[in-house]
Order: C-alpha cells, then structure tokens, then sequence
C-alpha cells in the first residue's frame, strides 16, 4: 500500500514522498514534539497565571485538559494511518472536509507556527545574558543572540533531520533535567520553609483552595501550553514506519507533557508568596525567582539555562517543522512550487527551510528595532493558542468525516472515531469562543487579519497558480465488511 494516494476521478495525483526514509524513530520524534510545545518556556508563561487563576488547583486543570489533547493526537494518530504526509492536517482537512478549508488549515499552521518561534526568540537574550551572570542586555545584544541562535538553528535545520533530532535530545536531556529537579526541590522547600505557600488538599482540586479558583481560567491558560506536541507529525516522512510512529509519537509527547507540567507547576506554585509570584509574573521572571528562592543564584542560573535550551529548541523545531508545512503544501502548488524544492545532497526542503528561518531572524530583528511593532505583535502572539486550537478542531472534524462510514461498525469505533474526537472539538471551541470573549479588540482584529490574509492567498492559490488541489474529490474510509 503507497504512502500517497491517486486520486483517479480527477486525474489529479498527490505528491510522492522525497524527504530522508526512516531517518529518526519514534523516540527522538517524541522529543522533536515536546521541543514544539516549548516545556520550560511554557512552565514560565503559565506558571504565575495559573496558580492566581485556579487558586493553586492548577494540577488537576492540567490533568483535565490533558485529556481532550490525547484524544486530539489519537485523531491525528487514525488520520495519518491514512495519508502520511508532511502537510498533515492540511491535505487531511482538504481531502476529507473541504479544500479551501483544508488550504486555510495549512495557512493557520504555519502563522502559528512561526508566530510561536519569534515569540520565543524575543524572550531569548536576556536568558542567555542571565546564564553568565549579566543583566546588561540590549536591544543590540538580543538582536545578535537572537540572529545567531536562528541561523545556527536553520543551518541544522537544512544539514537534515538526523542532526536535527539529535542536538533536540542533547538539549532536551538538560532542559527536562534542570526543570524536573528543581521541581521536586520545590516540592520539599515548601513543606519546610516560612514564606512560602504550603500544600493543601485544596490543590487537588479544580477549584482551588476554599473553592476560590476558576476552572474556565485555568482551562484557557492551561489550553495554549500544551499546543505544539502536534509537531511529530510533520516530519512523517522522515520517520521509521512513518504511518504508525508519528500518530504514537503525538500520543507519547501529550502524555509526558501532561506529567512534566503537573509535576513542574505544582511543584514550583508554592516556592514564592503570592505577592512574589505575582510580581515575579509580571517581569517574566518566575522560573529564575523560584529557582533563586530554592537553591540561591547558582540554580537560578541553571533555571535560565533550561529556559534558554527551550526556547532554542523551539526555535529549531520551529524552522523545521513550519518548512515541512509549508513543503507539503507547495507539493501541491498551493503556494509557489521552488518551496517543494528538496536538496538531494541532504534530503531536506531547503528552499522552504531557508525563507522559513530568514522570517524568523527578520522578524525578530523588527520587533527589537521598531517599538511601535511591539505593541501590535504581542495581540498576535495572545492569540498565537487560538491559531492551534482552530486546527486542532478541524483535524477532529476531519477524523469524523473520514471516518463517518465506520462510525457505526461497532461501539468502540462509535466512541473513539465518533463522540470522543466531537467532544474535544466541543471543548476547544468553547475555550475558543471563551478567550475571545475575554479578549480585546485589538487581539480580535489580530486573529481576523491572519484569517483574511489566509482567504487572499487561497485565491491566489486557486485562481493565480491553479492548483488542482482544489479539484479533488474528496474521500472517506469505505465502511467495513
């Protein structure tokens, strides 16, 4: 059975593989979808939020909403067993629901993608310049650190995936390591020293301490830190027994993330006051004030260190995936066909890796450069998590709609291809629809401006560079026998 399908009532024929065969396991494809959803960066974002938010339950929040996640990777797991291809969830969207729809879901993809990556490279230069003891950064150094680390990470990215998962695993050994450690010190810290927030039995449960925190807050923080493990799947073709390992590898990383941030902002949530934590929140600085708190300015250090490893571990998987989106989808000359382009001596999409992380760096650069860009830039990164729950969702909508015809085949078909991915899908569009009731217009337009640049592009596609994408019929799993 071919890894591409012929689609023989249109006469259109969908791209063949031509990217590195069985290059990487399921192991190192785990740690690639980990490195997306960013863990130290993300225990730092969420960390001050979700303590005030859920009035310390924040662990069982976690465990909740990790839930709708493994069924969401289970529906990418069914869907790549179909079609494994590095454009995933577009081509699968396109194929199965609708193409324009599909060809939006792309886009989104990689917005999302490449927005996460330069929010992370902002935050970067002050980490590194903490690591040597320094906090005399400035707009120049953060520019220089946050350039080389791109380049650096594109030039890996384009010598091949190989080199690739293996310098993520070596950063993600000291990453998980640093973090993990100083979490279960926390842990101890604060059943034996004043000032600190002592463990209760209210934070085992969603609703706080005496029942003053908020589930919904605690959902729609907790939503957008696992987004990104849905990585393992755009690099498919490059992995060994591609239509099965990617599918286990989504499943593998939501289930480590889900532990690592449980025991992460658990163990962490009580080491500073809450008047510290609040501060320490407001400066981004609550991981390295834990740290300090715990072990003094040595493992504050070494707190900066595991957020610097994360966010150039992000920053690598960044390039590389958001070129394996986009590489799928100009296979299909959705967008100009040289982004198909693969380098024969490195079986990588170059071209594609090359504009992807030279928009990274520029980005980047701008954002330092141009204070005025600043303010507008951080509505888009707010509504980075909403760009991945909208394709979360429609991926879910694509296993029902590929699968419709086994739905009734047996019960357990019922449940896991029928009302379990609809129930995640419900639960995302109601944290969708909550953060934008809560969020401010200036976000809103944010969000619709990516969606109308996406609608243009998709003219062009269609219209300018005729893609017979939009030409293809769709599909479904024929019923079983």
């Amino acid at each position: 059975m071919s890894d591409y399908t012929t689609t023989a009532a249109s006469g259109v024929t969908a791209p063949t593989a031509r990217l590195e065969p069985d290059a990487i396991g399921v192991a190192q494809d785990t740690v690639i979808g980990m490195a997306s959803s960013a863990p130290a960066a993300s225990v730092g974002l969420t960390l001050g939020a979700l303590a005030a938010a859920t009035a310390y339950g924040s662990g069982p929040i976690i465990i909740i909403t990790a839930i709708p996640m493994l069924i969401i990777a289970n529906a990418y797991r069914r869907l790549n067993l179909w079609n494994a291809n590095c454009g995933a969830s577009f081509e699968w969207v396109g194929r199965a629901v609708n193409p324009y729809l599909g060809f939006l879901t792309g886009w989104l993809m990689i917005a999302a993608y490449v927005i996460a990556t330069v929010s992370g490279v902002e935050v970067l230069g002050p980490n590194v310049l903490a690591v040597f003891g320094s906090n005399a950064n400035s707009t120049a150094s953060d520019i220089l650190i946050g350039t080389v680390v791109g380049l650096v990470m594109l030039v890996i990215a384009v010598v091949g995936i190989k080199i690739t998962a293996r310098t993520q695993v070596a950063m993600a050994v000291v990453e998980y390591a640093i973090l993990i450690g100083l979490s279960i010190a926390g842990l101890f810290f604060i059943g034996s020293h004043a000032h600190t927030v002592h463990f209760t039995t209210g934070w085992l449960s969603p609703l706080g301490v005496a029942g003053k925190g908020s589930a919904v807050a605690g959902f729609l923080t907790a939503v957008f830190a696992f987004t990104g493990w849905d990585g393992t799947l755009y690099v498919n073709e490059e992995v060994k027994h591609r239509r099965v390992n990617p599918g286990r590898a989504a499943i593998i990383a939501v289930g480590l993330l889900a532990v690592i941030y449980t025991l992460s902002i658990v163990g962490l949530q009580g080491v500073l006051s809450p008047a510290k934590l609040a501060i320490a929140n407001n400066n981004g600085t609550v991981l390295t004030a834990a740290a300090q708190a715990i072990g003094g300015g040595f493992w504050a250090k070494a707190m900066a260190l595991s957020l610097c490893l994360s966010v150039i571990a992000t920053t690598g998987t960044g390039i590389v995936l958001s070129a394996r989106i986009v590489y799928g989808m100009a296979s299909y000359r959705v967008l100009p066909e040289f982004l198909s382009n693969v380098s024969r001596r490195f079986a990588t999409p170059v071209a594609a890796s090359v504009i992807v992380g030279l928009l990274i760096v520029i980005l980047s650069a701008v954002y330092y450069l141009i204070t005025s860009v600043q303010g507008a830039f951080t509505d888009i990164v707010y509504i980075v998590g909403l760009l991945f729950v909208i394709f979360y969702v429609l991926t879910a909508c694509a296993t029902l709609a590929y699968y419709r015809r086994r739905l009734m085949s047996s019960w357990q078909n019922a449940i896991s291809l029928g009302f379990l991915p609809a129930a995640a899908a419900v639960f995302l569009t109601w944290i969708f629809v909550r953060s934008l009731q809560t969020a401010p217009w200036t976000q809103r337009w944010s969000l619709i401006g990516i969606l109308l640049a996406g609608i243009v592009l998709m003219f062009y596609a269609r219209f300018g560079l005729k893609s017979s994408f939009f030409k293809m019929p769709l599909e479904s799993e024929p019923a079983e026998s």
